[in-house]
């Protein structure tokens, strides 16, 4: 079965598959809310609450991944459909798992301060989850929302570039400014790790960019 056909099958109103994105969409908005929260404070009980608010939803995450694969079991489609989609949500999995990561590591390594550039980078992780909320319904219509899914794609690319130009001014900034090298190195892990979870984020627009090309092109 072509590309086309697999997926017009597949985002047929009575098979559409895409709330399961849109439920995914929001645990990881949710999960990026929750670590701008937590950077805004140096409260070690509420940094220890939004580490269990985002590690509950990231487990929920998983249990709707379980259910995701088992909705495509059922489905007659190609073979290229289902793995496309099923990376497209692992993807979406392992944005919330790199937040989770993120928010354990600011408990572990219990920073001194947290730096204005560090809760720039998390917001743009939510910047990018936000974006990711509005892309993914668009699949529902591929068809007639090709254009406007590729220029939401171009968005969350363009804040993983900005995300990636942060994060670099930041580690300069550590190494000619923090003279504590045990705290320099925290901030050195914090700011890769949610340097990660943009990275992270931007694949999963990277996954679905592919899919809307393939499906123009078959």
């Amino acid at each position: 079965m072509h590309i086309s056909r697999t997926l017009r099958h597949l985002f047929h109103p009575k098979r559409d598959l895409t709330p399961v994105f849109t439920q995914q969409a929001a645990y990881l908005c949710r999960c990026s809310e929750t670590l701008v929260r937590m950077l805004s404070t140096l409260d070690k009980e509420e940094w220890k609450r939004c580490h269990r608010e985002i590690h509950t939803l990231e487990v929920q995450g998983d249990a709707l991944l379980t259910e995701f694969r088992e909705m495509l079991a059922e489905r007659l489609m190609g073979s290229l459909g289902r793995t496309e989609l099923t990376t497209v949500a692992m993807s979406m999995d392992d944005c919330m798992d790199v937040i989770k990561d993120a928010s354990k590591a600011v408990l572990i390594y219990n920073p001194r301060k947290i730096d204005s550039q560090l809760r720039d980078l998390a917001m743009i992780i939510q910047a990018e989850a936000n974006a990711l909320r509005d892309l993914l319904p668009l699949l529902w219509d591929i068809k007639h929302k090709a254009t406007e899914i590729s220029l939401q794609c171009d968005r969350v690319a363009e804040m993983e570039h900005a995300a990636d130009d942060a994060y670099e001014e930041y580690i300069g900034y550590i190494f000619s400014e923090e003279e504590d090298f045990r705290e320099m190195t925290k901030y050195k892990n914090l700011a890769e790790l949610f340097e990660k979870a943009t990275d992270s984020e931007k694949h999963v627009a990277d996954c679905v960019r592919l899919m809307v090309l393939k499906f123009l092109h078959e």
